[in-house]
């Protein structure tokens, strides 16, 4: 038995207005559990996230490592959460670690030098196209939308268009 994990979203953002009222509605979640540990280890960052949560949702930050744990910890079966990430490479930890999801959402990842655009809302690094791959190769869909009311856009679909992946 393992806690039934809502939605697994990658968003460099990680929690703000659109995922704290938006998802947690739709999804009817009771945690927002904020996986990441350069942010764990952030102490103001950590403060600002878990206020961000939405009244009657508790919002927590730990790493990827507690992440796995608890996920497999009976004391937690019974959490219905919302899983936030930074980036597939995280997304990528989790599954490997036991995880157990078939879509994994994808709202904004920040673009930066080192990164490419493939969405309007989404660049990706030659790290993160092989963490993508590793998770679409295990069956994994990636869903792009910013709420859940948005139509979902195939980031497969985008990467094979942009030549950063061959279509499998």
């Amino acid at each position: 038995m393992t806690m039934e994990v809502q939605l697994l979203r990658i968003d460099s953002r990680l929690l703000h207005g659109q995922v704290a009222t938006n998802w947690a509605k739709a999804l009817n979640i009771d945690r927002i559990l904020v996986v990441s540990d350069r942010v764990a280890q952030d102490v103001m960052r950590k403060v600002l996230i878990t206020q961000a949560a939405p009244p009657g949702i508790k919002a927590n930050v730990i790493t990827v490592e507690k992440m796995i744990r608890i996920y497999q910890d009976l004391r937690f079966f019974s959490l219905k959460p919302m899983v936030l990430v930074e980036d597939p490479i995280d997304a990528k930890r989790l599954v490997e670690g036991g995880i157990k999801v078939e879509t994994i959402n994808i709202g904004a990842v920040s673009f930066d030098n080192s990164r490419v655009m493939v969405t309007d809302t989404v660049a990706v690094s030659p790290e993160d196209v092989k963490a993508l791959k590793w998770l679409h190769e295990r069956g994994i869909r990636l869903d792009v939308r910013k709420v859940s009311s948005d139509n979902p856009k195939n980031l497969w679909k985008s990467l094979v268009e942009k030549g950063l992946v061959k279509k499998a």
